[in-house]
């Protein structure tokens, strides 16, 4: 929470020093322009001091009792796991080697926080619990010995870091339907180079509830990329594949 802030450094969990991944060999990637940012929105990213004084990233398998006694909520909303699902779909996919993705997080806190699209996720939860205490704490993270910030906390709004012109669109299973490759051609040129403006998705990355208007005015529309409940990474996954198959990405 908030008031963790303050604590010492020295009682955090610390993680490997984080890795920049190298650059994409794509004929894509010499362009530097990000054509599609992604908002992961309430993601459930709180710390917590154990029984040791050690900080943690709070989530319900190991601090079931201390929601449900001390906190008096629900454990199952506070899911970290999903905003590690998701960083590790969208990360990996060849739209972001190909440099064409920007992403950000807003935690339900209201934390903003910025990636640099090189950074490469720990593939473990543990590990990522780790950096995200750590980063909460220090405010950002940078690579190993290197002087390349991969997370970084900035100032709200979210819509303050968006490109001029930028069109933003929210997704709910109560959007307007597309399959990933419609939705890709309704929004996206045939080409990177075409597209003048970027393009901004906002897909939540909590447990229960969904995007909101009210939380995001400058949305222009709700839509869904399935007629089926998705998790956030398989919907992420089905949006950025359409957006591959659009451009050749492969």
């Amino acid at each position: 929470n908030e008031s963790d802030q303050q604590q010492p450094a020295k009682k955090l969990k610390t993680s490997a020093p984080l890795q920049v991944a190298p650059p994409s060999s794509s004929k894509t990637s010499s362009n530097t322009t990000k054509r599609v940012i992604i908002l992961l929105d309430q993601a459930s990213i709180e710390t917590v001091k154990n029984r040791r004084g050690v900080f943690e990233l709070l989530n319900c398998d190991d601090h079931r009792d201390l929601c449900r006694k001390k906190l008096k909520k629900d454990p199952n909303d506070f899911r970290p796991d999903i905003l590690h699902q998701e960083l590790l779909a969208i990360l990996d996919s060849p739209l972001n080697k190909a440099g064409m993705l920007q992403v950000y997080i807003k935690t339900n806190k209201g934390v903003l926080i910025e990636m640099n699209p090189a950074t490469r996720i720990p593939r473990t939860f543990k590990r990522f619990s780790g950096l995200m205490v750590q980063l909460l704490h220090k405010m950002k993270i940078k690579a190993g010995n290197e002087s390349t910030t991969l997370l970084k906390v900035i100032k709200n709004p979210f819509s303050q870091h968006l490109p001029p012109g930028t069109k933003c669109f929210g997704f709910s299973k109560e959007g307007k339907l597309y399959s990933p490759v419609a939705l890709a051609k309704q929004l996206f040129p045939p080409t990177p180079a075409e597209q003048e403006v970027p393009t901004c998705f906002i897909v939540g990355a909590m447990s229960t509830g969904h995007v909101r208007t009210e939380d995001h005015p400058y949305m222009e529309e709700m839509l869904s990329i399935s007629e089926y409940p998705l998790s956030g990474a398989a919907a992420l996954s089905r949006i950025v594949g359409g957006i591959e198959h659009q451009w050749g990405i492969v």
